[in-house]
This record gives structure tokens, C-alpha cells and sequence, in this order.
């Protein structure tokens, strides 16, 4: 899927890149017609860090649109493209002509206000590198606590398949996968079962090394705050706003036309 969020509101943005430094992170300040946004950066995510105040230091936001707004899910913007756009000119291909490798921490997670980078599609783009200056800001929907276990064993599932997935694929277990192929041609469900409980263990030991169960504080958050928790381990979380939450409610509730884009344009000065 590709990730796009756009604001629908005429606002100027003015995003400052000032000396709101101290030793341990950057903060980026977005002034709106709205209020004001203070987002701070993940260290832990350097390259995305340095890329989005490199690209605020040369300027290379300002006329830009926030292309795409969803309410309850995000607001996105930093296409090229969309600097002049007409009203009926399709937003949301344009970057700087590179990605950047993703760099997933489960430490960060899609909580209202999360910074996170727009990205290609997994059947394009199967190593998931991110946009060069496509951003999107949270806003999702909160969810109780039996929602999140639901979650919690969907997304345990997804991982473990996509780790048999990997298993199969691997060079050194070829003669798994052909009897793989071979169960799968004879439609031997017996066969697959042994198969699989075979290599469960192994399958299990890799999980463990990343394992995706949410941490009682990250429960908390989706609980109380809300967000986008589909999104985890999927897109690179690099920062999270710390001022202007209800500010990211007011864009969100814009009015958009098709594509998702705001009737009235918003601006990045």
C-alpha cells in the first residue's frame, strides 16, 4: 500500500528549523493557521533525522501542499510535485529523486502524533525504504484493550508467516521447499502439517530475536491517545509531535475532494 496523507486546510505553514537543540534531540517547530506544531526527532532514526533538516535547511519544503488528509488516520505532505499544483493535478509520486533505508525501531509505534516517512508499495519496494521527503503525522483512533490483543496475535501470526516465508526462500534450505512444492502439488495436508511442525522450532527461535508483542506503556498510549497500530513495523517511525496534538484534529477534519486532498490547499512556507 502506499501511504499518503494530506491536510485539507488552506494554512501557511511555516516550518522553521531554529536552534531548539539541546543534547539529546531536534525539535522541529511547524507554525499553520492553526497553532503551532513542535515536533521532536528520534535520534535513534539518523538518517531520516538528518534527511528531513537537511531538506528544511535548503528550503526544499517551502510551497509545498499537505497533499493528502484522512480523518481518524493521518495527514501527509512533502511532494515536490505539489509546489503550484492546479486542482486537479494527482499528488503524491514526486520525491528528490532518492530513499532512504528504513529503519524500524519497535521502541517507536504509529501513537497520535507519530512522525513517520511515506514509502513505495512492498510489491515495488520489498525492502521498504522510505520516501525522500514524504511525511505523514498520525492522528488515528483510540482502541480498548481487546481490540489491541486482537491485534497483538494477528500481528504474531503476520510475523510468523512472514518468517516461514523467509525460512523456504533461504539458499541452505532448499530441500525444504522442495518438499514444500512437492505437498502442495500431491495436496497432502497431512504431510504439510508434519512439515510445518517440523520447523516451528526454528520459526520460533527466529521470532524471538524480533518479537512484536507491545509493551504495557505502548498499550497504554493506543488506549489513551489512540492511533494506528496497523501500521507498526511496516513504516519508519522517526519522531513524534509534542506540541499541537489538536492541531493534527483540526487538519484531519478538513474538507477533501477526491484523492483525499484538501479543498483548500495547504501551504509549507
Amino acid at each position: 500500500m502506499k501511504l499518503k496523507v494530506v491536510i485539507p486546510f488552506l494554512l501557511a505553514i511555516l516550518v522553521s528549523f531554529s536552534s531548539f537543540i539541546n543534547d539529546t534531540e531536534k525539535i522541529v517547530e511547524i507554525t499553520t493557521s492553526y497553532g503551532v506544531i513542535k515536533v521532536k526527532l528520534y535520534n535513534e532514526t539518523p538518517l531520516h533525522r538528518d534527511n528531513f533538516l537537511n531538506l528544511i535547511k535548503e528550503g526544499a519544503y517551502d510551497g509545498t501542499l499537505f497533499h493528502r488528509v484522512i480523518n481518524q488516520f493521518m495527514i501527509q505532505g512533502g511532494d515536490p510535485n505539489s509546489i503550484g499544483a492546479g486542482p486537479d493535478t494527482q499528488l503524491g509520486n514526486g520525491g528528490p529523486g532518492y530513499t532512504i533505508p528504513a529503519e524500524f525501531n519497535s521502541k517507536f509505534i504509529h501513537k497520535k502524533g507519530s512522525l513517520a516517512a511515506a514509502r513505495q508499495p512492498d510489491k515495488v519496494n520489498p525492502e521498504r525504504r522510505s520516501s525522500g521527503s514524504q511525511f505523514y503525522i498520525v492522528q488515528g483512533r483510540k482502541y480498548s484493550a481487546s481490540d489491541m490483543e486482537k491485534l497483538q496475535k494477528r500481528n504474531i501470526q503476520v510475523k510468523k508467516q512472514q518468517l516461514m516465508n523467509d525460512f523456504f526462500q533461504k539458499a541452505e534450505n532448499s530441500a525444504y521447499l522442495v518438499r514444500l512444492t512437492g505437498i502442495k502439488k500431491a495436496q497432502d495436508q497431512e504431510a504439510m502439517n508434519l512439515l510445518i511442525k517440523e520447523i516451528e522450532p526454528i520459526i520460533n527461535m527466529e521470532y524471538e530475536k524480533t518479537p512484536t508483542a507491545y509493551t504495557a506503556e505502548q498499550l497504554k498510549a493506543y488506549e489513551e491517545i489512540g492511533g494506528t497500530p496497523h501500521l507498526d513495523g511496516g513504516y519508519t517511525v522517526f519522531g513524534e509531535v509534542i506540541q499541537g496534538l489538536d492541531i493534527i484534529d483540526l487538519i484531519a477534519a478538513v474538507s477533501t475532494q477526491t484523492g483525499d486532498r484538501p479543498v483548500n490547499d495547504i501551504k509549507v512556507t
